[in-house]
């Protein structure tokens, strides 16, 4: 293939590749912006609070309790909790519930700290494709990265082979240089 062709080849791949990802690639960048910010924006993620003490003694019943007392979190059985994460530094357990309301108690007395709904879950959602459709992910998000990916590289090989091919002109014409001045002498 020529220099040409494959100039012209690049060019049209870079073009239509750019196309295809400008979504998803928007998408994730976007995402990926908020999620590096998560811990700076209480709006994104909540707070940590501090509790008392630095060694659990609530009982599981105890933070169902606790967690029941949420109107916002709609929490009724252990089946409406997506996660418990506790924090044994800090004082407190973060009780997740399945529709993205965070409780946090303390993990000692029960006594609820904080309610706020965390929007990081959705964030993540959005960013890795599975908020659209369970199949988006690996069916928009992997081959749009995929071409982002082919499109870096090539953009890479674009750029510095000129870089490349004008070092080679120039020790060329330097060796040619100096092979016609021992020449001369």
């Amino acid at each position: 293939m020529t220099n040409a062709k494959w100039t012209y080849w690049n060019r049209k791949t870079h073009y239509w590749g750019a196309l295809l990802c400008a979504v998803p690639i928007i998408i994730v960048i976007g995402t990926g912006v908020l999620l590096l910010l998560k811990k700076q924006s209480d709006w994104i993620q909540p707070p940590s609070m501090q509790g008392q003490g630095t060694v659990p003694e609530l009982s599981f019943a105890g933070i169902l309790d606790a967690a029941k007392q949420v109107p916002q979190a709609r929490i009724t059985s252990w089946a409406d909790i997506g996660r418990l994460d506790v924090r044994p530094k800090k004082g407190i357990i973060k009780i997740r519930a399945k529709n993205d309301w965070e409780i946090q108690i303390d993990h000692q007395t029960g006594v609820i700290l904080q309610v706020a709904y965390r929007r990081s879950g959705t964030i993540e959602a959005i960013h890795d494709g599975t908020y659209f459709h369970d199949y988006a992910k690996l069916g928009l998000f992997l081959p749009a990265s995929l071409v982002l990916l082919v499109l870096s590289l090539s953009g890479l090989y674009m750029f510095f082979f000129p870089i490349v091919k004008k070092r080679q002109m120039r020790k060329r014409a330097q060796a040619a240089k100096q092979i016609r001045a021992a020449a001369r002498n």
